[in-house]
C-alpha cells in the first residue's frame, strides 16, 4: 500500500496540467517562481538550441528574439539568464549571450549526472511516500506509454506522443521527491532534446551517427520498447514501495540512454 502523503509536494493541490504545444507538465518543467511569459520563452528557446536551430559561439539578442517571438524583451532576458544558469548559454560583459558549444562528450556527461540525480530523485519519492491518486496517475501515464508501444507502428508523431508521456513520467517523480533542490538540478542536465530520438535531434550527437541509424522507422524501435518496459518496472517498484530498487532501476534507465547513443555514435 502507498502511504498517504502530499504527493504533490510544494504547493500542493493545484492540478497537472499538460501542454501540448510546449510538451511540459505545468507546474514540473520549471522553477515555481517563473512567470507563464518567461516559461514559454524558455522552453522555445532551449529547444531552438538543444536541436541546434541556433548554432554554437551565436549571439543571442534580447530585442531580436523578441520581435521574432511577439514577446517583450523582459521575459526574453529572463529566459536567457536562466539559459545561462543552465550552461546552455555564457555571458560576457561585452558579448552578451552566446550560444554554448556542445560536444558530445557534454551529453554523455550530462546524462551521467542526470543517472544519479534522477534515481536520487525515485528513491525519495518512494521515502517521502505517495498519494494514492498521484500514484495512480504515475501508472497510467505507465499505461499510456504501452498502448503506443504495442500498437507497433512509428513515426515522428507517435515518437513524439511517446516522449511526451515520457517526460509526464520522469516529472511526477521528480516532483513526488518534494525535493526544489533537486528538481533544479536535475533541470542543468537537460542540455540534449527530450521530445524526440536525440541519435536524430541533438545535432552534437547526430554528427557522428551513421545516416542509416538516424531514420524513423516503421515500427517501434527496440530501444523504446526496452524503455518502456524500465517505466513498468520504476512504476512497480514505487508501487512496492522499494526506494532502494526504485533508485536503481531509473539510474540503469537514465543510462541506458548513454549506452545507446555510444554505441551508434561510435559504429562505422
Amino acid at each position: 500500500m502507498a502511504r498517504p502523503s502530499a504527493a504533490l509536494g510544494r504547493g500542493q493541490g493545484k492540478p497537472m496540467t499538460f501542454d501540448h504545444d510546449t510538451g511540459m507538465a505545468e507546474g514540473l518543467g520549471e522553477p515555481p517562481q517563473t512567470e507563464p511569459a518567461t516559461h514559454t520563452v524558455l522552453t522555445q528557446l532551449r529547444e531552438r538550441i538543444v536541436t541546434g536551430q541556433f548554432a554554437p559561439d551565436s549571439k543571442l539578442r534580447a530585442e531580436a528574439l523578441a520581435a521574432d517571438m511577439n514577446v517583450s524583451r523582459t521575459p526574453v532576458r529572463s529566459a536567457l539568464a536562466v539559459l545561462s544558469a543552465e550552461g546552455l548559454v555564457s555571458y560576457g560583459m561585452n558579448r552578451g549571450y552566446t550560444v554554448r558549444a556542445m560536444g558530445i562528450g557534454d551529453v554523455f556527461d550530462a546524462i551521467d549526472v542526470r543517472a544519479a540525480l534522477e534515481g536520487l530523485a525515485a528513491r525519495l519519492s518512494v521515502e517521502v511516500g505517495w498519494a494514492e491518486d498521484a500514484l495512480s496517475e504515475l501508472e497510467a501515464l505507465a499505461r499510456s506509454g504501452r498502448a503506443i508501444v504495442d500498437g507497433n507502428t512509428w513515426s515522428e508523431a507517435i515518437e513524439l506522443d511517446w516522449y511526451r508521456i515520457n517526460r509526464l513520467f520522469h516529472m511526477a517523480i521528480h516532483r513526488a521527491s518534494q525535493n526544489t533542490v533537486l528538481r533544479n538540478a536535475i533541470r542543468m542536465t537537460l542540455i540534449y532534446p527530450l521530445f524526440g530520438d536525440p541519435a536524430r535531434l541533438c545535432p552534437s550527437v547526430a554528427a557522428h551517427v551513421p545516416p542509416r541509424l538516424r531514420q524513423v522507422p516503421d515500427t517501434t524501435p527496440e530501444f523504446i520498447q526496452r524503455s518502456q518496459t524500465q517505466h513498468e518496472q520504476i512504476a512497480a517498484a514505487i508501487r512496492g514501495e522499494d526506494a532502494e530498487a526504485a533508485g536503481r532501476l531509473m539510474s540503469a534507465h537514465v543510462l541506458a540512454t548513454k549506452t545507446r547513443l555510444h554505441a551508434i555514435a561510435t559504429r562505422r
